[in-house]
């Protein structure tokens, strides 16, 4: 879910029913589906982290203007960890809950790495084009 917060309303439509702020809620979200598996192994990197604290880890770190909503995340964590880029094991949360957490296996470790100079390379063309003088 992305942060209602970054929506620039317009007045104009699409032409197909939707407000130009609906389709640039929409590009955001398409956008946060790209990258929120990168932004999961990221956030587990830095050690073993349940579903909760991978969202708000990703939040915190983003100054509160990336949400991630329960309804993405857990689907996420189901498709890393059947492509083995994940690993889960069950434990103990900060309150004491029962609650899965995840870490990264070696083949997760090579896919972030990967998706991380693919993402700089990205983003750094894409800057190139926007921020030229």
């Amino acid at each position: 879910m992305c942060n209602p917060n970054l929506h620039y309303p317009v007045q104009r439509g699409n032409g197909h029913g939707d407000t130009d702020e609906e389709v640039v809620g929409l590009a955001e979200k398409s956008l946060l589906y790209g990258t929120l598996d990168t932004l999961i192994l990221k956030t587990v990197a830095g050690g073993k982290r349940h579903g909760y604290g991978i969202a708000r880890w990703i939040e915190t770190r983003t100054g509160e203007r990336i949400a991630v909503d329960e309804s993405s995340l857990y689907p996420a964590l189901y498709r890393l960890e059947k492509k083995g880029l994940l690993e889960s094991e069950w434990g103990r949360s900060e309150l004491d809950r029962r609650a899965k957490f995840y870490s990264l296996t070696p083949q997760g470790r090579e896919s972030l790495e990967a998706r991380t100079a693919e993402w700089a390379n990205f983003a750094d063309a894409v800057s190139g084009v926007l921020l030229d003088a």
